[in-house]
């Protein structure tokens, strides 16, 4: 008797872990790599910060050098960066299965309805595979704090989320403005749609 119990319990036990690895594959086959790219003069030490900081929710990271602006993307007339033209050259420089971010000091824009060149903070596509993000227009007191926040606003595009109408959430839709030190966190829904994706949320 004493022997069919054990049995019976090596084989819960065994099922239980077998459930639990096949939990963890699936959370890493639905993680992308994700690339963090400095552009221009983006300061080495801040995109540190982002590296350490994204790889809490993805170890999958790569930080990669800086490089320049792509040529076509700089406006004359606002002396700023086209942020569509960015991410349409980024997206052409990584893998199927990853994700990139450009990280900008300078101002960049892109087309808003009728207005031809509207300032941003990020753009990302929605779904896709690039975004960029620009301190350029965010509040010099909490300036790394709402700088990350920023980051995975925009990777949160990228990975599908719309905008939410939450507005502590981190999707919230800035509007023109930068509410970042009212966004807390993603909200759950959003947060569950992510950890679907194999982000590591709390």
């Amino acid at each position: 008797m004493k022997y069919y119990f054990l049995v019976f319990l090596f084989v819960i036990i065994s099922c239980t872990n077998r459930n639990n690895e096949n939990v963890n594959i699936f959370q890493k086959s639905n993680q992308k790599v994700i690339v963090i790219q400095p552009l221009g003069s983006f300061k080495a030490e801040e995109a540190k910060k982002v590296f350490v900081e994204i790889k809490t929710i993805n170890p999958n990271v790569v930080l990669r050098s800086n490089i320049s602006f792509p040529e076509n993307s700089f406006y004359k007339p606002r002396n700023r960066y086209r942020a569509d033209s960015i991410i349409k050259k980024l997206k052409n420089t990584i893998g199927e299965d990853s994700v990139i971010v450009g990280l900008s000091h300078s101002d960049i824009s892109t087309t808003k309805n009728t207005i031809k060149d509207w300032g941003v903070m990020g753009l990302g596509y929605c779904p896709g595979k690039a975004c960029v993000v620009s301190d350029f227009r965010l509040h010099v007191k909490n300036k790394n704090q709402q700088f990350y926040k920023l980051v995975l606003h925009e990777l949160g595009h990228t990975a599908g989320l719309p905008h939410c109408a939450v507005k502590t959430c981190l999707m919230r839709d800035a509007e023109g403005g930068n509410p970042l030190d009212e966004e807390k966190d993603f909200c759950n829904n959003c947060k569950s749609f992510l950890k679907g994706k194999g982000w590591r949320l709390l």
